[in-house]
């Protein structure tokens, strides 16, 4: 009580800073500016509610909030949490009356869940604010954010947003194969909303017979599961045919007769078997975009790349230290969503040969398994160091602690003196430098830059069908700009080109860097 006196300036010596402002309002007249219904309703409301109340005395300020001026108290407990009034409603009858007035509600659905619609429209169908936050905005707040689905190998990119009065969750898909830069497409997989004031509507927005009964379920904390209680609403009158003809044009912007290569065929229509089983049956598990720095190569975040006869696939950016890695978003039968595409050694800058002989497969192949040549003898020094660090730790126990501190400052001045040569490598290379793919090398989009800024040594996730035989193997990164970045797989001769994804996600930041980094081992132990 004493807290939210003062927060409304009352105390034993001064009066309510609210009521000297009004009588100062009236002193110098009415004021220029639009009136607030917000407040009008405030002191309507107030008055009713102070309908048979007593007034406080004029000679003595008020010594507890019951003696506030009702409209003053609407104000106070609007600017609570929402999270905060059940409780506030059990201090007395006088609290829990001033807290069924729908202004309260409104703000708090308009500040906590950005919904700016008019809600003064509820009341026509006996809707109140104070239904929409707790039976619809509160109960399923848990689920707003970024989620990737479990099907299969090939995953995907959900946001559960609030969308006006409702909350839909957008399933994010790229761009038709192989326009990297163009914006990505997205379809809503379920909605929520409330109909009556009875409880929230759920409703499966899946197939093309317009929205039908669903169920959204909270398995645990981070994990939520969607069923769609009529799946005969997503069945077509043609059959199967149709739905693979259809989804085939949603999918890929294409027929089947369009496309010529036949293990693209396959893997085409073996994608369409495998997801539609699910029939929008969906087990969802919740991730966030990667934490960012002042001192990473670019700005981490979400992107698009090309994976040969697998289309376009999402691949999330996180930077680690001396490195950066690609995880796959969505995936496919080979590397499946989850898995780490691309590591970069942030520590080994790779020099580009001039144009002419970067044009040679061979020659970039060369750069590229020398510098593989020196980290592997910089990796098996380093752990033959570590393991006669910890024989001579053995034999020092009793000068442990004069041994460990020179030790660490070498540490710290080997990691200081990697650290440096890579920022003296983004320093000492030029702005842009001329780029071409080798002759031999594929790439799915030929419209790929011809500058770049810099490169760096990598290894690429390669893998059987079934994700069999998996192995890491060189390649070269390639930045060429703010939001695009190339890989160039040696042993597949291959380029994949990835391209920013530009959406500001909703409720996808992530809460500290450790839950990133677990978030990361998660999604990657469920295909592994």
């Amino acid at each position: 009580m004493a807290v939210c006196a003062r927060l409304c300036g009352v105390g034993p010596s001064r009066g309510c800073r609210r009521r000297g402002a009004q009588r100062e309002q009236r002193r110098e007249g009415p004021a220029d500016s639009e009136p607030d219904t917000d407040a009008e309703e405030e002191r309507i409301e107030g008055a009713r509610l102070g309908q048979g109340q007593a007034p406080a005395p004029a000679a003595r300020a008020p010594l507890s909030l019951l003696e506030l001026p009702p409209e003053l108290l609407v104000q106070i407990f609007g600017s609570l949490p929402g999270t905060d009034l059940p409780s506030l409603a059990r201090v007395c009858s006088t609290f829990r009356r001033i807290l069924r007035t729908d202004t309260i509600w409104r703000r708090r659905c308009r500040e906590e869940y950005g919904v700016c619609e008019n809600l003064r429209k509820l009341e026509i169908t006996g809707v109140s604010c104070r239904d929409v936050y707790a039976k619809l905005l509160h109960r399923y707040r848990h689920i707003l954010g970024l989620w990737q689905p479990d099907i299969g190998p090939y995953g995907g990119l959900l946001n559960v947003v609030v969308d006006g009065l409702f909350i839909i969750g957008w399933m994010y898909l790229p761009p038709h194969d192989p326009h990297v830069d163009d914006p990505m497409r997205f379809k809503p997989l379920f909605r929520i909303h409330l109909m009556e004031r009875k409880s929230a509507t759920v409703e499966c927005m899946y197939g093309h017979k317009g929205p039908h009964n669903g169920h959204v379920q909270i398995v645990k904390k981070d994990e939520f599961s969607t069923k769609c209680n009529q799946t005969d609403h997503h069945r077509m009158s043609g059959g199967r045919q149709e739905e693979f003809r259809t989804w085939l044009r949603e999918e890929w912007g294409r027929t089947l007769e369009d496309i010529f290569h036949e293990h693209m065929q396959e893997l085409i229509l073996m994608k369409f078997i495998y997801t539609s089983q699910y029939d929008n049956c969906l087990t969802y598990r919740r991730i966030y975009l990667p934490p960012s720095s002042a001192d990473d190569l670019l700005k981490p975040g979400l992107f698009k790349g090309t994976y040969g006869s697998h289309g376009l696939e999402i691949v999330m950016l996180s930077f680690h230290g001396k490195k950066a890695k690609g995880t796959k978003i969505t995936g496919d039968p080979n590397i499946p969503a989850g898995q780490q595409t691309v590591e970069i050694d942030l520590v080994h800058p790779i020099q580009l040969p001039d144009i002419e002989n970067l044009r040679n497969f061979n020659e970039l192949s060369r750069i590229v398994l020398e510098v593989q040549e020196q980290v592997r003898r910089e990796q098996q020094q380093q752990e033959e160091e570590e393991g006669q660090g910890e024989g001579e730790g053995h034999s020092r126990q009793g000068n442990s602690q004069q041994a460990e501190q020179p030790a660490q400052r070498d540490d710290a001045g080997a990691e200081g003196t990697e650290a440096a040569g890579a920022a003296a490598a983004q320093e000492s290379a030029p702005t842009s430098q001329p780029f071409v793919l080798p002759v031999g090398v594929i790439s799915r989009n030929e419209d790929y830059p011809r500058t770049c800024r810099m490169c760096f040594y990598g290894t690429g996730l390669i893998a059987g069908h079934g994700f069999t035989s998996p192995e890491r193997t060189p390649g070269i990164f390639i930045l060429f700009d703010d939001d695009r970045f190339g890989f160039i797989w040696l042993e597949l001769k291959s380029f994949s080109l990835y391209s920013r994804i530009k959406v500001s996600f909703q409720n996808a930041a992530a809460p500290s860097r450790e839950a990133f980094d677990e978030m990361l081992k998660n999604i990657q132990s469920m295909t592994t």
